[in-house]
């Protein structure tokens, strides 16, 4: 515990967990951006956070525009610092729902150590699941549906994950904080599922509909009822600026058109067909 502050201990009865981080695995914002549409409409209270000191480098040899991003963030106003931020790595907490957010920022260093801190706030309040929220950049169009896939420390969950009908990952290459968290979950007992949705690589700000998309299953999957009419008004919104830009864009109109109907190809082959996706919402054969 010696890494980590706590201000007060939160009165959970057997709490899930979500969380989230910054960097890897964030494009869209989709891991920060559901952490803290979660502390917002939750009025979740901050508890205790993890001190940055130990996993991070700080002075990153090389130039300004490579190293600004390992650096701690400052603001000055005529001439004066009225701020100094270090990393953020915070647990806060609703009562009501009987859940435990984290928004963290991934470490650089001692990502065993840094995991055994994060653990040591959920075995203190009983956590026994955690679900990590978080996006992948891929061939998808912003006009279907988000696709979400999944993975998981524990088959019974795999289980349960399956009969809701979201895909499993299936991927090979660098790995992040949350693989080893997974990992070190099946030796502590914890439930770790990680719910990643594939957004439009040619689209870099927030995506309001991949945050609703993860909200959604994270409703089905602990049974909590969070309003996303807001989420529903801004994915729309968000759609329609998407369109205008398109529309001005026509080399990027088309290659959209392609994956659009590389999408449908797709998704009507997981369905056995088009005929057979027909059949079963008992459509007629056109």
């Amino acid at each position: 515990m010696e890494n980590i502050t706590i201000y007060h201990e939160p009165s959970l009865k057997d709490p899930s967990m979500i969380i989230g981080f910054s960097g890897w695995m964030d494009g869209g914002e989709v891991s920060t951006g559901t952490i803290q549409y979660l502390r917002f409409v939750l009025q979740a209270k901050k508890f205790a956070q993890i001190e940055p000191q130990k996993f991070y480098i700080f002075n990153f040899p090389g130039a300004m525009t490579e190293t600004a991003q390992f650096r701690p963030y400052t603001k000055i106003q005529e001439g004066l610092v009225v701020e100094f931020w270090y990393p953020q790595n915070e647990f806060f907490y609703d009562e009501k729902n009987n859940l435990v957010l984290f928004s963290g920022k991934e470490p650089h260093i001692n990502w065993d150590e840094y995991a055994n801190s994060f653990f040591s706030i959920g075995e203190k309040l009983g956590v026994k699941n955690i679900y990590f929220v978080g996006s992948v950049a891929g061939p998808i169009p912003h006009t279907r549906a988000v696709r979400l896939f999944c993975s998981t420390s524990n088959q019974r969950q795999k289980t349960r994950l399956q009969e809701l009908g979201i895909r499993f990952s299936n991927y090979e290459g660098p790995a992040s904080i949350t693989t080893l968290i997974t990992r070190l979950g099946e030796e502590k007992g914890v439930t770790i599922t990680s719910l990643v949705v594939e957004i439009p690589i040619y689209i870099q700000t927030r995506n309001p509909k991949a945050i609703k998309a993860v909200l959604e299953k994270l409703n089905q999957l602990l049974n909590i009822e969070i309003s996303l009419v807001d989420l529903s008004v801004k994915s729309t919104h968000f759609e329609k600026k998407i369109d205008e830009l398109v529309r001005q864009q026509p080399l990027l109109a088309a290659q959209i058109k392609k994956l659009e109907e590389n999408y449908d190809q797709e998704f009507f082959e997981e369905k056995g067909g088009f005929e057979e996706w027909l059949k079963q919402h008992g459509i007629d054969k056109l």
